[in-house]
């Protein structure tokens, strides 16, 4: 196994050689914010949030791979403010509306929205007309919260290795739908693995609602992040 050296905001840095980056900051106790990203699935670079500047180029902090000597940026006013825009266009292209939304103070994408203290985003609210998928027996999946970062497509799948999640329609109507023959007979640790994996609301356990109080939750206590950085 080889270790390489690698500055990240001036800081000296050490990892495994070909590690992600983002996972290898967070060794360094760095935080790089992601939302399409998640420990143990292929990464996909769909979110952009982690970009980062690499010898002052643009690259994708989750799907870069760490080597020797390598210069990044990661902290400066430029990423930060351009993260910001990424997260309230989300917020906007969405219907996200928190005070009603099971993953309150579990939801990623409102976690990022405190920390880059989004107030009024500075894009226009499209409001779409989008569904909510009830008919499943233990998953609930609303497309109005969906951010479409692919996490239950590439982390979920059955006995037989399938994705529970597939894609439906095409172009700004595409949707993440859940596909009816291979979640049919799912478990309810899988469907609780669901809920878990999404960064949002957007899929929700059937017959399992707020078990863990709202101003009780993982960042109803602390920010995002503020369990990696010193």
């Amino acid at each position: 196994m080889a270790f390489v050296k690698f500055i990240v905001d001036g800081k000296e840095c050490m990892s495994e050689e070909g590690k992600q980056l983002v996972e290898a900051a967070k060794e360094n106790n760095i935080y790089i914010p992601t939302l399409c990203n998640y420990p143990g699935i292929p990464p996909k670079g769909s979110c952009r949030i982690c970009t980062v500047l690499i010898s002052g180029r643009p690259a994708t902090a989750c799907t870069t791979k760490v080597t020797e000597g390598m210069d990044i940026q990661s902290a400066v006013p430029e990423l930060e403010s351009f993260r910001k825009s990424v997260v309230e266009i989300l917020f906007a292209e969405g219907n996200h509306f928190c005070p009603s939304c099971e993953k309150s103070g579990n939801c990623e994408l409102q976690a990022l929205g405190y920390k880059y203290t989004m107030m009024v985003p500075d894009f226009p609210y499209m409001f779409p007309k989008r569904e909510v998928e009830a008919w499943h027996p233990k998953l609930l999946k609303d497309h109005n919260r969906c951010i479409l970062c692919k996490r239950c497509i590439r982390g979920i799948h059955n006995n037989d290795g399938k994705t529970l999640f597939a894609y439906g329609k095409r172009g700004d109507k595409l949707l993440i739908n859940i596909d009816p023959e291979t979640s049919k007979d799912i478990s309810d640790e899988l469907a609780q693995q669901a809920m878990d994996m999404c960064p949002v609301g957007a899929i929700i356990r059937k017959e399992k609602g707020f078990a863990v109080p709202i101003g009780r939750r993982k960042y109803d206590k602390m920010p995002i992040g503020s369990d990696v950085e010193e």
